[in-house]
């Protein structure tokens, strides 16, 4: 399916989001925003113990706050949510974690009943009114509690593989220059301004729920396990989604408690979390713990690599983020070792956050790559040079492309790196001392399979249709241009429809897969339609011409003879409309993919055509100023240089980029959720911080070209968590070119500072 017919169309140059206008000026609707008639209003009651069991509830006071209609705790649904397993672990849910299953309490914020009233007020003041009486255990937070429990991944995860080659530990010891560090990143909360609010609605045996969502599929069938019905009953649907970031992963916690209450009160019942409730309900970015041991010889080649990780995981979930099969493989070295473990401590069940493992495991390695180069005495861009490579170090694949260090040639010319002085501390601007700072930004490829329908229409109007998400990185327009290129019509006369359990079924948002994903399976449907049009006019108006060789554009359909005829006409011919059912299935995976896809199920794989290794590349520099006598930091420039295959539309491609460069910024320098005794205690946007447009002035994301053939037919790679990636190293090590001092533990912030 090679882009053989590209034509003078949208794709490839900038256009604005289809979808602005409604969501600026307030028309857009959300999935709290959908009117239901003689709605009810939900609240959560939420574990104020992390782990024990309760003992009973005190609910007079709540039942007697006027407009109260029922109150329902484990004693009301206790059999009646049936458990469902993980989505990593080929289930559907978020947590195996049953909601309102039992006494027992598992972790701190833990849904312990559900209040719903006439009004949100009423709702939210008779929750504030129960009284829960527990018995409390002792309990493990984090790594070093009592209690917690430390685990191989492998041991944990049948999948899991540490990468290795050759002896690292005996490469290390021989080697003349080492460095051996620890470092540490927070825990982190996603805060997407749009809550984890749900709907349900009975009509009948059927039920019907709004609920933002970024696998709608995983939803309805996770429903219908834990609900004992059929899928066909369910219908999940997801408007718009106000941010997730990696949270609305899948099966939430609250989801089958609202659907519960709705049938036995026989109305629809909507919830609207807190925000505070939001930190446990749904997932996060577990803290992580990294040893890095790197060696090399005089001339800065790598010897040797060693990368330790310790991440965290709940008691009942086998879902740890892992990270060390990138690491082990961005840089040309003989002898590498990688050993990752989890500690499974009494906490709600962590989940990805925007480039999951890499954002951690990078800072990592890009901070001991940053250190090796102060040692040897070499430039950091030129060390990273020096150990570029076309294979992978670890089973000797090749990359479907590797322009790393055109990412780092693009951006230090952006940035200007030639200016940096190379001895720390040496950079003044009056009272600040200044700091330059870079670091690699790599995220392997994905795809899914999916299915979608496309429609062509007599009057030159087009409708896409597929049960994915627009999650606010740009995919309706996409889908609008593509469509609008393929098909030879207008972007305006492509009708967009999306987050539907009714509509085709396509997996999961996430990985940086959308793109990839969709994008392909709309060619496949474009060139269907395509390949009708052509069949009919092939055999009236345009005969003889050979029906593969036509291609629509500009509203017609073209002959290689230069005949053409009028999409219209030819639509005509075919019976007024042509649709088709496409469904597409990346390169390598199994026959089982589609039907993974439409049961829910996990279905993302990695690699390129050929058996190549696909990866999207990157460089992040970071310009930061400390105060010489406070201590304070501020990062008055951040530039990024991508190289990403095929950039589709340049417009949302830089802004998907600069976003993810400015919460790499508040990675590095503000955002941790604070732990103390298993509760998290800055739960709000008050006290949890994150980045705003002030905190970066100036913020540049450079496109690189990547024209990469060997990595799908469309050469798309995704970039959505790109621009992340890295960052945090970036800023650490400028922080240290700015001070001499080497802070390997995130957020850093002016008390870290002398």
């Amino acid at each position: 399916m090679p882009d053989t017919h590209a034509t003078n169309g949208p794709l490839g140059r900038p256009h604005a989001r289809i979808d602005g206008r409604a969501k600026v000026t307030g028309a857009a609707r959300y999935a709290s925003d959908v009117p239901l008639a003689n709605v009810a209003h939900a609240a959560l009651v939420t574990s104020a113990i992390v782990r024990g069991t309760i003992r009973g509830f005190d609910l007079e006071a709540a039942r007697a706050v006027p407009g109260v209609l029922a109150i329902f705790t484990h004693r009301d649904f206790a059999g009646a949510i049936r458990p469902v397993a993980h989505l990593m672990a080929g289930g559907h849910a978020n947590s195996s974690h049953v909601p309102l299953g039992s006494e027992k309490i598992a972790y701190a914020g833990q849904i312990v009943a559900l209040v719903v009233a006439e009004t949100t007020e009423a709702a939210h003041a008779a929750a504030a009114a129960v009284r829960v009486s527990y018995s409390e255990k002792p309990f493990a937070g984090s790594f070093d509690d009592p209690g917690a429990e430390t685990v191989r991944l492998a041991d944990l995860k049948s999948d899991h593989h540490d990468p290795s080659v050759g002896d690292a530990d005996a490469a290390f010891a021989a080697a003349p220059v080492r460095i051996a560090a620890r470092y540490a990143t927070p825990i982190q909360h996603h805060n997407p301004m749009e809550l984890f609010t749900t709907a349900s609605l009975w009509e009948g045996g059927r039920l019907t729920v709004h609920e933002p969502t970024r696998y709608v599929e995983a939803v309805r069938h996770g429903l219908a396990a834990q609900l004992g019905m059929e899928a066909a009953d369910i219908r999940v649907v997801s408007g718009p989604i106000g941010g997730h970031f990696g949270s609305k992963f899948a099966l939430s916690q609250h989801t089958a408690a609202v659907a519960l209450a709705a049938r036995r009160l026989g109305r629809p019942v909507s919830l609207v979390p807190t925000r505070r409730q939001c930190f446990t309900i749904a997932n996060y970015r577990p803290e992580t713990r990294h040893a890095i041991r790197l060696a090399a010889g005089r001339d800065g080649r790598f010897a040797a690599l060693t990368h330790e990780a310790d991440v965290i995981a709940s008691r009942f979930d086998p879902f740890a983020m892992e990270g060390t099969d990138v690491t082990a493989r961005l840089y040309a070295c003989p002898a590498i070792r990688t050993d990752e473990r989890a500690a499974r401590v009494d906490r709600n069940t962590p989940g990805p956050m925007r480039a999951p493992p890499e954002v951690p495991y990078l800072f990592a390695l890009e901070s001991a790559v940053d250190e090796m180069a102060e040692a040897l005495g070499l430039d950091p861009i030129e060390l990273r040079r020096r150990n570029d490579t076309s294979h992978e170090p670890i089973a000797g694949k090749a990359f479907s492309s590797r322009p790393l260090m055109a990412c780092f040639d693009a951006g230090a010319r952006a940035f200007d790196w030639g200016r940096r002085v190379p001895t720390p501390g040496s950079m003044r601007e009056g009272p600040w001392r200044v700091g330059l700072g870079c670091a690699a930004s790599v995220r392997p490829v994905k795809t899914a399979p999916a299915t979608m329908r496309v429609r062509l229409d007599a009057d030159g109007s087009a409708r896409v249709e597929t049960a994915h998400h627009e999650i606010g990185n740009g995919i309706a327009t996409l889908l609008a241009m593509g469509a609008a290129e393929w098909l030879g019509v207008a972007v305006e006369r492509v009708e967009i429809r999306l987050g539907d359990t009714a509509l085709p079924a396509a997996g999961l948002s996430g990985g940086s897969s959308t793109t990839t994903s969709l994008m392909h399976t709309l060619r496949l449907g474009c060139d269907q339609v395509r390949a009708r049009l052509a069949q009919a006019a092939t055999a009236g108006p345009l005969a003889g011409a050979d029906p593969a060789a036509l291609h629509c554009d500009g509203g017609r359909l073209h002959a290689p003879d230069g005949r053409a005829l009028p999409l219209m006409q030819a639509v005509a011919l075919c019976g007024g409309a042509v649709e088709t059912l496409a469904e597409y299935t990346p390169e390598g995976a199994g026959p089982e993919a589609l039907d993974q896809v439409r049961t829910g199920k996990m279905a993302l794989g990695t690699g390129g055509r050929g058996g190549t290794l696909a990866w999207a590349f990157g460089a992040q520099f970071a310009e930061v100023h400390v105060h010489a006598e406070t201590g304070e930091i501020r990062v008055p420039r951040l530039t990024g240089a991508f190289a990403a295959g095929r950039v589709l539309n340049p417009l949302t491609a830089r802004s998907q980029l600069t976003g993810g460069m400015i919460w790499g910024l508040g990675s590095a320098l503000l955002e941790e959720t604070v732990l103390d005794r298993g509760r998290y205690r800055n739960d709000d946007l008050a006290e949890y911080l994150v980045a705003t447009a002030a905190d970066a002035p100036r913020v540049e994301a450079v496109l690189v070209p990547d024209p990469d053939a060997a990595v799908n037919p469309l050469g798309l790679k995704g970039l959505g968590e790109l621009g992340i990636i890295g960052v945090n190293a970036a800023i650490a090590n400028a922080v240290h070119h700015a001070t001499g001092r080497r802070l390997r533990r995130l957020p850093i912030r002016a008390e870290h500072l002398p």
